[in-house]
């Protein structure tokens, strides 16, 4: 038994059996515009579509104790006069402790002092609120009542989560609240906002008492481990008027021997301040909350039945059939905007991480990638640049976004992956504006992409950086406006030669040839300016010096330029394969791959900011989960499966529970990094959730190891799987459709399709064509 939890994966929910884990472990409950992220201790914090401008409660980011504050319960025995949370944090005493974390909710469970309760956390679907739903027993035989009070708690944040933790001479004084009905309300900024109301309720009994100014609930040297109201089992009915608001409500339960009571509190955030009492009323019975929690499950059931496997490796499953997909999703979300590392407050939607993250999650709801393909493209601008971020709130750029050398390209990424899971041609026709100015197709989107690209090549005839390509840390403009990405000159032969496909799959001959060309260009400009003997260059600073070469003292090579080599297109087989023995010998540890070795020592403004970071860390050195799937897709398409799932198998979460105290973040989602080899704490992982890891970790083992592939005109099927591998099975849906995949491996080989057969008939085409029919059964034999 591992450490601080397991998966239960017949409930599909990750069980944490001890509350101090190395790190908070979370959960995001709300599938659509409200999202709480829910700790396994109840910290976290909530808000309605934008985690800046709508954020309904507060949360101390790097706070000591670390995760405060959250959704608290507190639980008062007034005889003795003992109190605590059942959910461990803020008090921190329990005698018994276990969260579940699943999809959409969260439920922990504990016992002290002979009182059981159980809470549930969740945000019904189509519903911007959530429910905590209190289950309180008592395991005392003897007959005497138990006389307890129960206080939930929230602190309201002022809406603007900027301003509210800087501008305090003006939110000291805006903080405004109101009881009516049972109900508190968070009316701050109402007399001028009047679509921003939040609200705090019990829906199913009476309040003895309220408290909605911090001070009077907590006691002016008070914290969130011993409230005054909480010590003194008294409320001052206190309502806030400028400092700081909360909601804080306190409830009678007298329990007999063996009885159990539910309370149902609900938090919520309206445009409509006439709505809250009716979404009280509506959520005021436990079979209500237990029909949406139903319902919640269903909804993610339904997500997850568009693919499901099962191999030889019980984690790679729990890992692709739930969690993998689980965390894509909720990338779709919020992109990299609200996790408990980054504060959802600079960055919104991103340009190059929103598209990258729709290839994670198209086979689940391809009409909402569509429209927010749609989004990203209606931010690019006339000239087929991209503003790099954008509000998810008013949808609008912020116009004094750097360029980025690589953000566009992804553009053609995205769309192709649509269009190859959907088949969808008339996509490419929609007008979409260009950054609210002129108007063209998504096609037209398409070419400017690539335009754009051709126009800013330097000296090398390499596509110039501009700010940063992928590594936002490469910032090799200082003025001069020289500095190239050969990256981005290898994403562009990738995405030219899609152009390409593109155009052929749409009858546009002409175009099939001009794409082709620029692809064969760039291809052969790389080969001849950048190839380094072992390696392809990283990039050229503004003085034209390589970076990630071998005559560097200092990261001499670069992950991003082997993978792309081979996921391009740009390297032949020869160079494919010595490109990537090279990431093997030099990158590759036992914890994943490192972006680059060795890492800088010191800052050197020439490169930019990579040399903020110590070595080991981020950038300069660090094990990036997010292009370490990369290097998985190139050694599948070189046709070297017991590398590619060598690779899979070193940053897998599920893997590395084992190693719990030394990984640190979540055995269950990607982080963004672990620290290298460099670094004293080589292994630990940082900042998770929220992380193209995700989306490509998926393409990596869905599309490439396993091998399950859309294209243009059908189904590929193209395992490349260890040898030892007897075969596995796979359920895909395809264009309404579900295919149910048998694959066998009777030779033990890594590579290679021998026969198919479907539905009774043998082809030896590994291209699968949409059929006629609801359902399909493949065999297939590798050989």
């Amino acid at each position: 038994m591992a450490k601080y939890g397991h998966f239960d994966q017949e409930n599909k929910e990750f069980v944490i059996t001890r509350p101090d884990t190395p790190l908070p472990w979370i959960n995001y409950l709300g599938a659509e515009e409200y999202c709480a992220l829910m700790s396994n201790t109840a910290g976290g914090y909530s808000f309605y579509r934008d985690p800046k401008e709508r954020r309904l409660t507060r949360y101390r980011y790097n706070n000591v104790p670390m995760d405060r504050g959250g959704r608290y319960i507190y639980i008062r025995d007034n005889k003795s006069g003992d109190y605590w949370s059942p959910s461990w944090q803020p008090v921190m005493k329990l005698d018994k402790y276990e969260c579940r974390h699943g999809l959409g909710y969260t439920v922990i469970s504990s016992e002290y002092a002979g009182i059981k309760t159980k809470t549930t956390y969740l945000v019904p679907l189509g519903e911007n609120l959530e429910i905590w739903m209190l289950e309180i027993s008592t395991r005392d035989p003897r007959p005497a009542t138990r006389d307890l009070s129960i206080f939930p708690f929230v602190e309201f944040c002022l809406w603007d989560a900027l301003n509210d933790m800087t501008d305090y001479q003006y939110n000291l004084n805006i903080g405004q609240t109101e009881y009516n009905d049972d109900i508190i309300y968070h009316v701050s900024r109402y007399r001028v906002n009047h679509d921003v109301v939040g609200f705090l309720a019990c829906a199913n009994a009476t309040p003895k008492g309220y408290d909605t100014q911090r001070r009077d609930f907590m006691g002016t040297y008070g914290d969130f481990s011993n409230p005054r109201a909480v010590v003194e089992d008294k409320m001052n009915n206190s309502i806030a008027c400028g400092w700081s608001p909360v909601g804080a409500l306190q409830l009678a339960c007298k329990l007999k021997a063996g009885e159990t009571k539910t309370f149902i509190f609900v938090l919520g955030f309206s445009e409509d301040i006439k709505e809250p009492p009716k979404k009280v009323k509506k959520f005021s019975s436990k079979a209500v909350i237990e029909r949406e929690l139903q319902k919640l499950k269903e909804y993610w059931d339904a997500n997850l039945n568009n693919f499901s496997v099962r191999t030889p490796d019980t984690e790679l499953d729990l890992m692709a059939n739930t969690w993998n997909q689980y965390q894509c999703r909720t990338t779709f979300n919020w992109s990299r905007s609200a996790s408990y590392y980054e504060s959802g407050i600079g960055r919104g939607m991103g340009f190059r991480d929103s598209n990258q993250d729709t290839l994670g999650f198209v086979h689940m709801i391809p009409g909402k990638v569509k429209d927010r393909i749609k989004d990203l493209a209606a931010t690019q601008l006339p000239d087929g640049s991209a503003y790099h971020q954008y509000s998810p709130l008013t949808k609008k750029a912020n116009p004094s976004d750097h360029k980025y050398g690589d953000d566009h390209l992804w553009l053609i990424y995205s769309t192709a992956s649509y269009l190859k899971e959907t088949g969808d041609t008339s996509f490419l026709k929609e007008k979409v504006t260009f950054a609210g100015e002129d108007t063209g197709t998504m096609y037209d989107h398409l070419e400017r992409a690539i335009n754009f690209s051709m126009k800013n090549i330097g000296t090398h005839g390499i596509p110039k950086i501009l700010f940063a390509d992928w590594n936002d840390c490469l910032n090799l403009d200082q003025g001069k406006g020289k500095a190239e990405s050969v990256m981005v000159g290898q994403m562009l032969v990738g995405a030219a030669f899609e152009m390409g496909k593109i155009a052929e799959f749409i009858g546009k001959p002409k175009d099939v040839k001009k794409y082709n060309a620029i692809a064969e260009k760039m291809k052969a400009t790389i080969n001849k300016k950048s190839w380094d003997g072992e390696w392809y260059v990283r990039a050229y600073t503004d003085e034209l010096e390589p970076v990630g070469s071998k005559v560097c003292k200092e990261g001499k090579i670069y992950l991003e330029t082997q993978a792309w080599a081979v996921l391009s297109g740009t390297a032949d087989e020869a160079r494919g394969r010595q490109c990537m023995d090279s990431v093997h010998k030099h990158l590759s540890t036992e914890h994943g791959i490192q972006v680059m070795t060795p890492p800088y020592s010191k800052f050197y403004w020439q490169l930019g900011s990579i040399g903020v970071y110590p070595p080991g860390l981020k950038e300069n050195g660090a094990i990036f989960c997010h292009p370490n799937p990369w290097a998985m897709v190139a050694e599948c398409m070189l046709g070297r499966g017991e590398r590619a799932y060598q690779y899979y198998r070193a940053i897998l979460p599920a893997a590395r529970n084992e190693i719990a105290d030394l990984h640190k973040t979540e055995p269950y989602v990607y982080c963004q990094m672990i620290a290298g080899k460099a670094h004293k704490d080589f292994g630990e992982g940082k900042n998770s959730w929220l992380t193209g890891s995700a989306c490509w970790n998926f393409v990596a083992v869905s599309q490439y190891i396993l091998g399950i592939r859309p294209d243009y005109n059908g189904l590929l099927i193209d395992p490349c799987i260890p040898k030892g591998w007897k075969g596995f099975s796979v359920k895909r849906h395809f264009r309404g459709a579900d295919y149910f995949i048998t694959v066998r491996n009777p030779r033990g080989v890594s590579k290679g399709v021998k026969f198919i057969m479907v539905d009774g008939e043998k082809t030896t085409s590994n291209l699968i064509q949409p059929g006629k029919g609801e359902e399909h059964h493949v065999e297939v034999v590798m050989g």
